[in-house]
């Protein structure tokens, strides 16, 4: 089996499900980024990461993350067999319990992912090859006890070094980092906020940032330029390239690259990017 902490790399790429042909796959493994991570809720099927493994030779793809209410365990573990078939060592199960605010049923969510976890045990999923969305400590612990370790998402530097001390030295800390391609601070900010908006009404990530050192001004509505600008750095590639390897100083085994540039190239701010933390 590959030693997938080795095969991720440093530097993965974020992508929503909804936006992401498997050309964009090819892509992204032509520019040098070593695990392609498929965001937005993928199904049980596992069906863009066998089309973004189809088209590719060698790169990581993982899940980040598989909700647990919306896609049935036992149906998530035969499609990762079916993965591991065609893909020896290039697939990894990303799974998470998502928010309150789109789930009623989220409201015990530690004992749900360790029943979840259960039966991917019962069905031959190794612990190896699964990360587990986390953010507060008993989920950052769950990660480092029964899975390869952690994929925080919207999270600063602050928080990787917190929970790289929870979780201890040897699981995975992959956080999730957007980067906004711009260098007019009104422009990257206006997307930076059109991409926080969404996830600062919600209590798990409200909370999370909390925990990390923001207040209620950073925040409220579409957050203060602190929370902005800490949260999806944005500048040229040198600039996105210092932020990207914050997390890293910080304690992060790998950093996912969520690219927001304001004109919309992703691939061309993916490539400068990359060509900066080269």
């Amino acid at each position: 089996m590959t030693e997938l902490p080795h095969a991720l790399g440093a530097f993965g790429v974020w992508r929503r499900r909804d936006d992401l042909p498997p050309e964009f796959a090819t892509a992204v493994e032509r520019l040098g980024y070593t695990t392609l991570w498929i965001g937005g809720s993928p199904g049980a099927d596992l069906a863009e990461a066998e089309a973004c493994l189809d088209a590719t030779e060698s790169l990581v793809v993982a899940t980040g993350i598989v909700n647990i209410w919306r896609a049935d365990p036992r149906e998530a573990a035969a499609s990762f067999h079916r993965l591991e078939a065609r893909h020896p060592g290039r697939f990894v199960l990303g799974i998470g319990s998502g928010h309150s605010e789109a789930d009623p049923r989220r409201a015990r969510p530690l004992t749900a992912l360790r029943e979840y976890l259960d039966v991917l045990d019962a069905e031959g999923v190794p612990a190896g090859r699964r990360v587990l969305a986390a953010l507060g400590p008993k989920t950052l612990r769950l990660a480092a006890e029964r899975t390869l370790g952690a994929h925080p998402y919207l999270t600063p530097p602050r928080h990787t070094g917190w929970a790289r001390e929870i979780i201890g030295p040897d699981a995975l800390l992959a956080p999730e980092q957007t980067v906004i391609a711009e260098t007019d601070a009104a422009t990257a900010r206006a997307v930076g906020r059109r991409m926080l908006r969404r996830y600062l009404a919600l209590e798990n990530y409200a909370g999370t940032l909390r925990r990390s050192g923001y207040g209620d001004d950073d925040l409220t509505g579409d957050g203060s330029d602190r929370a902005v600008d800490e949260l999806t750095p944005w500048g040229d590639a040198t600039a996105l390239a210092a932020a990207v390897r914050a997390h890293l100083d910080a304690g992060a085994d790998h950093v996912c690259v969520q690219a927001l540039p304001a004109d919309g190239d992703v691939l061309s701010a993916l490539a400068d990017l990359r060509a900066a933390l080269a």
